[in-house]
């Protein structure tokens, strides 16, 4: 197992930075100003030939009050609790402040290694910053510059002194999780609805909108199934986001969706498949992600299964690619309805990654197109041949017929709901290519017509080839040879005797003699002039 790490101090110190450069990957978002990381976020990192886990915190404030400052300092203070090496971080360009004193009181009492870093070293006004850094009391400060990579040889040396007396356990590595993304409007709930489910206050919750802003990744087992929750930030509609910090935060989410696996779509009760929930859905139908509807705070609900079928009957009319896609009403706050969530994500799940044998849906060709025939475009009839199944997640089909660009969108989608409906698929996207059969492979230039074999100028060649070739070669001959081959008129070849041989039977035609009338005559072997054929009648 990697030696679990946090990064903390007090904020715009560049320790999400620091956390992007150990990682790999631009995970967490960093932006000039103070405070853009909220939550604490967990990611697998290195550092030489040495395998980290990453935790990323909050700026530190001193503050104990029920604000969103405070619950910031209670997500840093878990950090501290779960990780075995503390990375304590300071700006040398500004030196030694007030609560960077206050910060190292509280690490005092933490009984754990501590690495002090002094960053952003890499100009000469932080010369001064780095002497100050002594007078915390944490020993050598580790001067390195996060956004340019300086100093990471020292880095390594002082983690690789820190945790010589860190055990390390190992352990087996997990299966691979589901991956499940909670998405939605600002406000919705969602980090409140994760909490739920594990139990614990993992995630930052508040009144406040927009609160969370980093995709936050919790790992999770439920009945024995690794499970990856990832929080993301709510997304308005386009024309109100305006700030960098919050295109960033919509860019994140967007990236979330396209790795999830199923996605939970949270929605206020009270005005559900908006605008901005049907763009989201559609973006999760274009992905090629299962999905499941949740309206949230049903707790409040007066009349909750006229309620409930107001919003199936929405779903299905301004939803109608994801028919059938799973529906629940829960509360959050209070859990109810949090029970059936994840047997309907489960169940999403399971009918993304199906898979039909080919068998099977060449039946239900058959019958599909026996009871709604294909389209006749400009008089010819479009014919399919074979489906088949290429891959799954989602359900992925390719179907085989002549004329094929001509197909109507509308027999496809007729197609689509055909196979959603035979082989109970519901709410799952599915996609079907249609290709044309028409095409020979082994023709002249087709994909399986191989290299053209060289005749050459074999005995075995016919003679239309040997011709040919002649005519080429004489083609290539001086102009006057040429002509003189233009010229040329084909002279008729006459015999004037008879050839004869003892050897040959008696009765065979063995020459031609020129007649009378200029005509080629027929000469037995006797030498008498066949004046006809046989058994026909005498002049």
């Amino acid at each position: 197992m990697a030696l679990k790490v946090a990064i903390v101090g007090r904020p715009n110190v560049g320790k999400s930075t620091l956390f992007n450069r150990l990682v790999g990957k631009r995970l967490a978002l960093v932006d000039d100003r103070p405070g853009v990381t909220r939550d604490r976020r967990y990611a697998d990192g290195n550092i030489g030939d040495m395998d980290l886990t990453l935790i990323d915190t909050a700026g530190y404030e001193d503050v104990t009050d029920d604000s969103l400052e405070a619950r910031m300092r209670e997500q840093t203070e878990a950090a501290l609790d779960d990780a075995e090496l503390v990375m304590f971080m300071m700006d040398a360009r500004e030196g030694v402040t007030s609560l960077d004193r206050i910060f190292a009181e509280r690490l005092r009492r933490v009984h754990k290694p501590i690495i002090l870093l002094a960053n952003k070293s890499e100009s000469r006004e932080s010369g001064g910053g780095v002497g100050e850094a002594h007078a915390l009391g944490f020993g050598e400060p580790v001067a390195i510059s996060a956004e340019h990579g300086e100093g990471m040889a020292d880095l390594y040396a002082a983690i690789v002194a820190a945790s010589q007396d860190i055990f390390v356990e190992e352990i087996d590595e997990p299966d691979k999780p589901i991956r499940i993304a909670v998405i939605g409007r600002p406000n919705a709930g969602k980090s409140t609805l994760i909490n739920r489910l594990i139990g614990d206050d993992r995630l930052l919750t508040g009144p406040e909108a927009g609160i969370t802003r980093d995709s936050i990744s919790v790992d999770w087992q439920f009945e024995g199934k690794n499970i990856r929750l990832v929080d993301t930030a709510g997304m308005r509609r386009k024309a109100r986001v305006q700030e960098k910090l919050e295109k960033l935060s919509v860019a994140d989410t967007i990236r979330a969706i396209t790795f999830a696996e199923v996605v939970i779509l949270m929605m206020d009760k009270d005005d559900a498949f908006d605008t901005q929930d049907l763009q989201l859905a559609d973006l999760v139908e274009r992905e090629g992600r299962a999905l499941v509807y949740v309206a949230s705070k049903w707790d409040l609900e007066d009349e909750p299964q006229s309620r409930m079928a107001k919003l199936k009957g929405m779903a299905e009319d301004k939803l109608p690619q994801l028919k059938g896609s799973p529906f629940v009403a829960l509360s959050s706050h209070s859990g109810r309805g949090v029970e059936r969530l994840m047997p309907a994500v489960l169940q999403a799940y399971d009918t993304w990654s199906v898979k039909v044998k080919t068998k099977d849906l060449n039946t239900w060709l058959s019958m599909a197109t026996q009871r709604h025939p294909p389209p006749a475009v400009d008089g010819k009839r479009i014919k399919p041949k074979y489906i088949a199944q290429t891959k799954a997640r989602p359900p992925t089909f390719v179907l085989m017929a002549n004329r094929a660009e001509s197909m109507p969108e509308h027999y496809k989608r007729y197609l689509v709901n055909s196979i959603r409906e035979s082989f109970d698929l519901p709410g799952t996207p599915i996609r079907l290519n249609v290709k044309s059969s028409g095409v020979n492979p082994y023709a002249e230039g087709g994909a399986k017509s191989g290299p053209e074999r060289y005749k050459g100028d074999a005995k075995t060649a016919p003679r239309r080839v040997k011709k040919a070739e002649k005519e080429e070669a004489l083609s290539k001959l001086p102009g006057k040879a040429l002509e003189q081959k233009k010229t040329r008129k084909a002279q008729p070849k006459i015999l004037g005797g008879l050839k004869s041989s003892a050897s040959k039977k008696a009765g065979s035609s063995v020459a031609v003699q020129k007649g009378a009338r200029g005509g080629a005559r027929q000469v037995s072997r006797s030498g008498r002039i066949r004046t006809g054929q046989k058994g026909g009648a005498k002049k």
